[in-house]
């Protein structure tokens, strides 16, 4: 380690910060040696020896012919040494200082003892420590080439260069566009591919802090420059595939389990006391009562898990003609709604905010297009006498839970059937409900949900973020999805509350039909999540207000 640590680049980064002490003292040796130093703050102590390929920390004795290089170093260290002297005063007082001797034989080299290298935290270069640690750079011998081969009068007419990515690992070119943007980013890909190979992405994004548009129409352009291995996500590993099969596995036991609250007025009363009544003392009830209604709550679990299941296939069909790889879907379960949905992650740069749109939209839509036919077909199933038999009670008080569909549902049903305080439905109806709360929620424009996707592909991340800012007040002041507004924002908040990553064409333009899609889906979704309060639940007949 001692070794590996003389040789590490961190050392020769701070050699010119080091004091390096000499031995102690003693009784046998008083030869000049190298300069004294001190240290501030916490000291690390790390032994080496001293060979040929560590001359800048080497310390000679002064004997023979190497004496005299000795000491004229240990001359340079000490004038060099003095400079702080002032300074490190004080601190040397109370830290104390340390004397150096060769050794007790006066055999020039290096001292028989080795010295103790010993530096402060203060003294690191915290800037170099973060280059040796962070995301490897672009090669400045590739910048200069791009400069010089991909930049000119008919591309792109370079000013300046900033950082770029995360961490400034990146470099980000500054100038005037010299043609039409797709036109030219399409060519300078292709020159980037000819002159460096796949060793970076090269991203056309908004140049910032611009002061105005372009003179040809749009926004202002620049481009980035990063590592392919900076930019670009990671595989999926094993571990991710063991941790979504466990949450899938979460998930059909969650479903089930909303399958078996369907049946509420079926249940045993002990069991429903127990966990719908909060002044319910004793021991809990013998959970084998259930498993007779297992077998029953299967419907409702596999129309949940379809609608899910729809819903990630519609997000892979999209992926797959644009050459998109997506992760393995995290299903998130919830014993309220069987799922919270899941999450996709990108696992391939995307190539514009059209890609983005698209296949963000695509999930929700297709899992909403069957939650619905699922929720009007069960409808239709509900008010027809002939399918009573596979009819399930439950409190009217569920059609309240939703604006939009408690009305569908009013209109429907009519108001003898829901002006109750239990209402027979077909157990499609609890899943086609389930699954169009969840793809509401899903719609929401906030971090990389999909809604929060589609948002920045169409209007971009500062729409975003007002709409973000928008979303989360609304969540929790419970205007949005009601006693679900809490669980669901604080799941927002931990595992999406990250914006997507830019695409490599970041300025594209998504058309206006896409734009006004999003709009009516963002509209459709604050009907879906707004609850019906009591005075409109009253007047149109749905549940009774009053036995609640």
């Amino acid at each position: 380690m001692a070794a590996a640590l003389a040789s590490s680049p961190l050392v020769h980064l701070t050699a010119s910060r080091l004091r390096l002490p000499r031995p102690r003292p003693s009784a046998s040796s008083s030869a000049p040696g190298c300069s004294r130093g001190a240290s501030l703050g916490w000291r690390l102590a790390v032994g080496w020896r001293a060979g040929r390929r560590c001359d800048r920390l080497r310390c000679f004795s002064s004997d023979g012919g190497g004496g005299e290089e000795g000491e004229k170093r240990g001359e340079e260290e000490a004038s060099a040494a003095a400079a702080p002297a002032e300074e490190l005063g004080s601190e040397r007082s109370r830290s104390g200082s340390f004397s150096s001797s060769s050794s007790s034989s006066g055999t020039p080299g290096v001292s028989s003892e080795p010295p103790l290298l010993r530096f402060s935290v203060d003294n690191i270069d915290t800037v170099k420590l973060l280059e040796l640690l962070g995301p490897e750079k672009v090669d400045p011998a590739d910048v200069k080439a791009i400069k010089e081969k991909l930049f000119g009068y008919t591309t792109f007419w370079l000013t300046k260069e900033e950082p770029f990515g995360d961490l400034g690992e990146g470099v980000l070119f500054i100038g005037n566009l010299r043609g039409k943007r797709e036109e030219i980013f399409a060519k300078l890909q292709r020159q980037l591919r000819e002159l460096t190979g796949d060793k970076y992405n090269l991203f056309m994004v908004e140049e910032p802090n611009s002061e105005g548009d372009d003179p040809r129409g749009g926004p202002r352009v620049s481009f980035g420059l990063l590592r392919k291995e900076v930019s670009e996500p990671g595989p999926t590993t094993l571990w991710q595939y063991v941790i979504s099969l466990l949450l899938f596995l979460l998930t059909m036991f969650s479903c089930v389990e909303l399958g078996i609250a369907s049946k509420i007025s079926s249940l045993p009363p002990e069991i429903v006391a127990y966990f719908t009544d909060p002044n319910a003392t004793g021991p809990p009830p013998d959970m084998q009562l259930l498993l007779p209604f297992v077998e029953s709550a299967l419907p409702v679990a596999y129309g949940v898990l379809a609608i899910q299941i729809f819903h990630e296939i519609g997000h892979f069909l999209a992926a797959f003609p644009k050459n998109v790889k997506l992760s393995i879907p995290f299903f998130i379960p919830n014993f309220t709604l069987g799922t919270f949905g899941a999450i996709t992650q990108f696992k391939s740069i995307l190539p514009d905010k059209k890609t983005m749109f698209d296949i963000s939209m695509a999930g929700p839509v297709a899992g909403a297009a069957l939650s619905f036919s699922m929720f009007f077909v069960g409808l239709l199933l509900s008010s027809n006498p002939v399918g009573a038999s596979d009819l399930v009670e439950v409190p009217s008080q569920l059609f309240q839970g939703s604006l939009l569909l408690g009305l569908i549902s009013r209109a429907t049903l009519g108001y003898s059937a829901m002006h109750a305080a239990t209402v027979s439905i077909h157990p499609l109806v609890i899943a086609g409900w389930c699954g169009l709360t969840t793809s509401a929620f899903n719609m929401l424009p906030v971090g990389c949900l999909d809604g929060g996707r589609a948002l920045q592909g169409a209007f971009g991340k500062d729409a975003l973020f007002g709409f973000g800012l928008t979303t989360y007040s609304l969540l929790g002041l419970g205007v949005l999805g009601g006693p679900l507004s809490l669980p669901w924002g604080l799941y927002v908040l931990i595992c999406q509350r990250t914006p997507e990553k830019p695409c490599l064409n970041d300025v594209s333009d998504v058309g206006t039909w896409r734009r006004a899609a999003l709009i009516a889906s963002v509209f459709l979704v604050v009907l879906t999540l707004i609850p019906l309060w009591d005075e409109l639940a009253e007047e149109l007949g749905v549940g009774l207000v009053t036995s609640f």
